[in-house]
């Protein structure tokens, strides 16, 4: 892998772990693209690196509501903030019981099937169109609200399913005030990804190599100033209505993907 190669593939999750367009998706496109020949192990490491980097990102652009959410913890009382915690929770386990019991056979979508990562991405444009015509609301995400959208990121675990556009779709069609939905999205998906770096790193899947660390820096940076411009803007997105213009590149880009793989 080339520095270049590093910078490119790091702007491509930091930019599209937020905005709606499958950032797992774009990542295995990104590999075909460039032709990316190193040994899985070694894609894993860097994939996960750019993953921690993103939620990096997340938890500074909202880092007065995870620090009001912990303070109102430690308050023991059945309070606001304790309940939007016990929503992410919540939200957590669908993903969770996948991520478990199911990861092998996940992990074998992920072998550069560019058909799939098509079709998907074809999905997700249907799914932004939707939610972009849904009216504006005042509503909350409620308990059962969280376990719907829990298993819509679920099933984003597809390549090519976006998993901002997912959840957030999902919870704005089912009522919830556009901005808290884009709210919740994000940081529902904190947990996880730290849960998953914990479990590949006390696994031992993940192997490093020195000579990568040139990489690995440059990726984490890239994936990281690109996450912090990309959540700040998905949120006006989705707030203004703006969700149609990523249908529309992933109907492209979804086009494109299985022309590709249909007659390459």
């Amino acid at each position: 892998m080339e520095i270049i190669d590093a910078i490119i593939l790091g702007i491509v999750q930091g930019l599209t772990e937020f905005l709606p367009v499958s950032s797992s998706g774009h990542l295995e496109l990104g590999k075909a693209i460039l032709g990316d020949n190193s040994v899985p192990e070694e894609s894993l490491l860097f994939t996960v690196v750019l993953h921690f980097a993103t939620a990096l990102s997340t938890i500074v652009i909202f880092r007065k509501d995870i620090w009001d959410i912990l303070k109102g913890i430690f308050k023991f009382k059945w309070n606001e903030d304790l309940q939007f915690l016990t929503k992410i929770v919540i939200s957590m386990i669908p993903a969770i019981i996948i991520g478990l019991f199911f990861e092998d056979q996940l992990e074998q979508l992920f072998g550069g099937n560019i058909l799939l990562v098509g079709c998907m991405l074809i999905i997700t444009a249907i799914l932004l169109f939707l939610a972009d015509k849904a009216k504006s609301t005042n509503k909350k995400v409620s308990f059962k609200n969280a376990l719907i959208i829990g298993i819509s990121q679920t099933i984003a675990m597809l390549p090519g399913i976006s998993r901002s556009g997912a959840t957030i779709s999902t919870s704005v069609l089912l009522g919830n005030d556009k901005t808290k939905a884009a709210r919740f999205s994000f940081l529902m998906v904190v947990p996880l990804i730290f849960g998953k770096i914990a479990k590949d790193i006390l696994s031992g899947d993940l192997t490093y190599d020195s000579g990568n660390f040139t990489f690995l820096s440059v990726g984490f940076i890239s994936a990281f100033i690109s996450g912090l411009f990309a959540c700040t803007w998905m949120i006006k997105l989705v707030k203004n209505s703006k969700l149609s213009y990523f249908a529309i590149y992933c109907i492209v880009v979804g086009l494109i993907a299985i022309t590709f793989a249909l007659f390459n």
